[in-house]
């Protein structure tokens, strides 16, 4: 009895899972292979064709209104025909998602029209007026009206491209005259400037609209400014003062100052440098020969008499469009190098610091033949 009762609860378990699956089998919908596609490629005939049964279909639909005459699946995939104009050829792709969403709507009555409410109770959304929809049969014969008219333009002959010959001749003729005789493609610097102006148009217009919501803005750049034209002013002004002030020395005071270069004759210089020269002691020699030319361009009053000035500091005090400028500064490197550096000098080195120095003196002493 038990093992009967088993095999029976056994059998009725297979029953039941059957018909699980039967029921199952049977609601399963199978796609359909139109609907899957998105699109296929049709000739001009049947995409003709397929116009006249979508004619058919919103007819139907109008007529019923119902699911199974409004399905939006029977409109079936998208269009791709092939279009040749010419020697030009190109795929042309015909939607019908507008038809879809329509049939979609149409399995709907159409709603009545309410008036909004008036009086004194009315909100304000009921106050405004808005512009009536048209109803979904409307849009239905307006939908066969538009399928009739790709229809009927679908059977019209393609219209070739139009040969625009006069408008290239006046164009060209145009681009010769003498406006556009000197017309040069844009070259890159002309992109970056181009691109830089635009820049700095948003970055001034940027600031226009926060000094527009904040005032302080507008005061601080305006302050800023001001204060920035003051400090480049008195640089200036105190490079200028430093480059012309031997025009601020008194033209009777002829004395140099104590311990200046100029306080010993430039020719007691030259005399010590040949001395050093001749026994040998060429880094001496050099010493000796740039004092020798800083005594005489100082006794010419090129610069105020200063003891404590570095050569350097000599340098700087000529005007950038002084001829004697670069001698003094080939001069100074020699002396620095062999001297403040401690570089062992040779005799080569000596005369070409002797060159330089007598070109020096010559020039800072023009129609003399020597003494201060």
């Amino acid at each position: 009895m038990r093992s009967a009762h088993r095999c029976a609860s056994a059998a009725l378990i297979v029953f039941v899972v059957a018909g699980v699956i039967a029921a199952g089998a049977q609601t399963v919908r199978v796609p359909d292979q139109h609907a899957a596609m998105r699109w296929h490629d049709v000739s001009i005939d049947d995409y003709g064709r397929h116009l006249i049964a979508l004619e058919s279909l919103v007819d139907a639909c109008a007529r019923g209104r119902d699911v199974k005459s409004c399905d939006p699946m029977l409109v079936g995939p998208d269009d791709r025909i092939t279009i040749t104009v010419g020697a030009k050829t190109e795929l042309r792709l015909i939607r019908y998602g507008w038809l879809r969403v329509l049939l979609s709507k149409a399995e709907d009555p159409d709603e009545k029209a309410t008036k909004p409410a008036t009086g004194k109770d009315a909100n304000k959304r009921d106050r405004i007026t808005m512009t009536d929809r048209p109803p979904t049969s409307q849009l239905l014969k307006e939908a066969k009206t538009r399928l009739e008219r790709d229809l009927a333009q679908s059977h019209e002959p393609t219209a070739p491209v139009p040969n625009h010959v006069q408008e290239e001749a006046a164009m060209r003729e145009v681009l010769a005259g003498k406006d556009f005789r000197n017309l040069q493609e844009s070259t890159v610097r002309d992109s970056i400037l181009e691109k830089v102006g635009m820049w700095l148009n948003r970055l001034f217009a940027s600031a226009a609209n926060l000094t527009s919501h904040s005032a302080w803005v507008g005061r601080a750049l305006v302050w800023g400014f001001i204060l920035s034209v003051c400090v480049v002013l008195g640089y200036s002004l105190l490079r200028l003062e430093r480059r012309w002030r031997v025009r601020l020395t008194p033209e009777d005071d002829q004395r140099p100052a104590a311990g200046a270069a100029s306080s010993r004759d430039w020719q007691l210089w030259l005399e010590d440098a040949r001395k050093a020269a001749a026994s040998g002691a060429w880094r001496e020699a050099i010493h000796f020969l740039y004092w020798a030319a800083i005594s005489r361009l100082e006794s010419r009053r090129l610069w105020p008499a200063d003891r404590a000035r570095t050569p350097r500091e000599y340098l700087a005090l000529i005007a950038e469009e002084d001829p004697r400028r670069p001698g003094l500064s080939q001069l100074t490197g020699t002396f620095e190098r062999f001297w403040y550096g401690g570089r062992a000098a040779g005799e080569s080195d000596y005369k070409t610091a002797e060159s330089l120095a007598t070109t020096l003196m010559s020039g800072g002493a023009p129609g003399e033949g020597g003494g201060r």
